[in-house]
């Protein structure tokens, strides 16, 4: 390996060690390898502006925009509110509309990193209120976060298919499955638990009351349906499904909810404006690093390797979740696709894994890394909610640890988990 690489590599490891945000730290590694190659600086704002110049990638401040909407709007409290009247009786109940509750917002607002801090801030206090433990809360909290971005709409989805060249709509449909797969898995821990612990249960709702707040609801859900059947239904593109949604939930949290006005929809913009902005950014970077390392054929060096080790497929991929879970632990999940998703996606490819089961696969593993110790990053943000330490947290979130894990392992096993809905339309 030639010097610049390594010194490519080592820039940018040591960058992530003195917590550089991940896009600075890809570009400074950038930067050293060009200058140290003695390659024109021009090619950084080319290979930038090529990264960031994708249609399918306008539609990212689009659902950003609309997910802040949404919390501002009021669509978040009903959805919580509706989840809370169906299935607040059951012991634990709060446990259960956390999880259903991220499972409608399915991500809309960007990432799970995003997810956990908006449901949190109003999931954590009310689940601390009604005498379940901090650190319960918190794990449960940064666990269901990971199940909006496999669940469409999704934002890692989307990434994956700038990346991979596949159909959005029928990546959306990959994912369902599994995702809901996950959200069951985490609601039957969560029943366990709290059996154990008898956490508290409210009363039973009358059809009446659940009638009134799915009526209450119903726009918020919408929202969601109108998306991914408009997509998947080829009635309008990934990116005029994000204006459509930001157009929708203006409206509904202007005139239905009345709860935007002037005053919080300029917060919204100038919110949703820096959060685009950070991640085009990360996303021009990636796509400088990525250039390099198509450049130095590290993608076909690492693809030999693998497969130097092993040819059989279940064993490769074993290998590319451990690898990727260990990423997610301290790489944010687009961070971490942009980098690695090229890379193994052509060694999947190369053991006859179809690309868009391995894609299902690469976004469960980042997003379940997100919740791994001791590194995980939804777990240090639901801890800074709950004001709890990590350690506690990391431990109460174990049993949901182990259920992401088994799903993983049932969606890596059997593909048609991913594939069955995406086969049923025909091109």
């Amino acid at each position: 390996m030639e010097i610049v690489i390594v010194l490519l590599i080592v820039v940018f490891v040591v960058c992530l060690c003195f917590r550089f945000p991940i896009a600075f730290s890809l570009g400074l590694s950038c930067l050293v390898y060009f200058i140290f190659k003695g390659t024109p600086l021009v090619v950084v704002p080319l290979k930038m502006y090529a990264g960031i110049d994708v249609f399918v990638l306008l539609s990212i401040p689009g659902f950003i925009i609309a997910g802040n909407l949404m919390n501002q709007g009021g669509l978040t409290d009903k959805i919580i509110k509706f989840c809370n009247h169906l299935l607040g009786h059951i012991r634990g109940g709060l446990s259960y509309v956390n999880i259903s509750a991220s499972m409608l917002f399915a991500g809309i607002s960007g990432t799970a990193i995003s997810d956990t801090a908006s449901l949190g801030a109003v999931m954590i206090p009310a689940m601390k209120k009604e005498g379940y433990d901090t650190d319960f809360s918190c794990a449960i909290t940064a666990a269901s976060s990971t199940v909006g971005p496999i669940i469409p709409p999704s934002l890692p989805m989307i990434i994956a298919a700038t990346l991979s060249g596949l159909s959005v709509g029928k990546l959306f449909l990959a994912g369902a499955i599994p995702g809901l797969l996950l959200g069951l898995g985490l609601m039957l821990v969560a029943y366990f638990v709290a059996k154990k612990k008898n956490y508290p249960k409210h009363q039973k709702s009358s059809i009446l009351q659940i009638l009134k707040s799915f009526i209450n609801t119903f726009w918020a859900l919408l929202m969601t349906l109108i998306i991914l059947f408009g997509i998947v239904g080829g009635v309008f593109t990934p990116t005029e499904a994000s204006v459509i949604a930001v157009l929708y939930a203006l409206f509904i949290g202007t005139f239905v909810y009345k709860k935007l006005n002037l005053k919080n929809i300029s917060v919204v913009i100038l919110d949703s404006m820096k959060t685009t902005a950070s991640l085009m950014i990360l996303v021009g970077f990636a796509n400088l690093f990525g250039f390099i390392l198509i450049t130095e054929q590290i993608p076909q060096r690492i693809s030999e390797q693998i497969l130097l080790l092993t040819t059989n497929k279940y064993a490769v991929l074993l290998l590319i979740n451990l690898l990727l879970i260990l990423v997610g632990t301290f790489m944010e999940t687009i961070a971490a696709l942009l980098i690695l998703f090229p890379i193994l996606l052509k060694v999947a490819i190369e053991v006859d894994v179809d690309p868009m089961h391995f894609t299902v696969i690469a976004v469960l593993n980042l997003i379940i890394g997100l919740t791994t110790p001791p590194v995980g990053v939804c777990l240090f943000v639901a801890s800074s909610i709950g004001k709890t330490s990590i350690g506690k947290v990391s431990r109460a979130g174990f049993p949901f640890l182990m259920v992401s894990l088994f799903v993983l392992v049932l969606v890596s096993l059997f593909p048609e988990l991913s594939l069955f809905l995406p086969n049923l339309i025909i091109d």
